[in-house]
């Protein structure tokens, strides 16, 4: 079958990180679109040591204007 894709959790968090500021929003204002409580998840995504959830990373996609793949860095 040989080697399947997967997603480098800390090269997808810096992506998330340098689009989110492409786009100009800060934590805070994406915590609120998302409608998160805490914006400790947003920090845990862009450092690395966590993926969003699905629907979070297609709320992303939406609110950044960009396809799945530019967010996600498959290998």
């Amino acid at each position: 079958m040989g080697d399947l894709p997967h997603i480098n959790v800390d090269a997808t968090g810096k992506q998330l990180k340098r689009i989110r500021k492409e786009h100009n929003f800060s934590v805070q204002d994406i915590q609120h679109q998302i409608g998160l409580i805490s914006a400790q998840a947003i920090y845990k995504w862009e450092r690395g040591q966590a993926l969003p959830s699905l629907d979070n990373i297609v709320i992303l996609a939406k609110l950044y204007k960009v396809t799945l793949d530019d967010l996600l860095v498959i290998e």
